[in-house]
């Protein structure tokens, strides 16, 4: 249940590598129009591997074969809600699959030429100290993906400091696009609104709706 996918990219050999899990339908959809052939899914300068975060030899051997000089962290189980029910999960994937992706990078002997960056979260604030949050507000996790990102944010200053890695946390609020997921508030209002307008749908529910969100689109937070 990745909310995107993990991106490792060397510099040397200017492709772009991705990991994704095995599916039995295709679980592409968001990607598909970097492939060379979207069609026949014939990849170009983007390589995708079969690999999961909960699987340590798996990564190792991926970044030992490809040796990336960037990695992006930006698999996770990222639904607030869903945490609650799968929170085990979601504390193997977001919290030690980060872990599991640091380690290999020691593994493979890349420490002093590998930069890494970890999608953190604005939910590691939760039940906010001051308003607006800045990055000496104290962490107030709410969740079982707040509190598993909040482990991974951790374990990234302690491999900085404890092995002199380029690794850094991105503490990004909600960025949005048209690719963003149809089970995310934002897609499942528009959607919904979308099917009243068209005569397909009578009515929707939301949950909490004392529920407050800073919204930006995705690609000012790439910037």
């Amino acid at each position: 249940m990745f909310a995107t996918y993990l991106l490792f990219l060397n510099l040397f050999n200017p492709q772009v590598h991705g990991i994704v899990r095995r599916s039995s339908s295709f679980n592409t959809g968001r990607i598909e129009h970097l492939y060379k052939n979207p069609q026949a899914h014939i990849e170009g300068n983007m390589k995708l591997h079969y690999g999961d975060l909960t699987d340590s030899t798996c990564l190792v051997k991926i970044i030992n074969e490809v040796k990336p000089s960037e990695i992006y962290n930006l698999g996770a189980q990222s639904h607030v809600k869903i945490s609650f029910d799968l929170a085990e999960y979601t504390a193997d994937v977001d919290g030690v699959g980060t872990l599991r992706l640091l380690d290999a990078i020691k593994t493979c002997g890349l420490i002093n030429s590998v930069k890494f960056y970890q999608a953190s979260t604005s939910e590691l604030f939760g039940k906010v100290q001051e308003i607006p949050q800045k990055e000496t507000t104290p962490f107030y996790p709410r969740s079982p993906y707040g509190a598993a990102k909040l482990y991974a944010y951790w374990i990234v200053v302690n491999f900085r400091e404890a092995y002199n890695l380029f690794a850094v946390n991105g503490i990004l609020f909600n960025h949005e696009s048209p690719r963003r997921g149809a089970n995310f508030v934002t897609r499942k209002i528009s959607r919904s609104v979308a099917k009243i307008h068209l005569g397909q749908l009578d009515c929707f529910s939301l949950g909490n709706l004392d529920a407050k969100r800073d919204w930006g689109h995705a690609r000012d937070y790439v910037e």
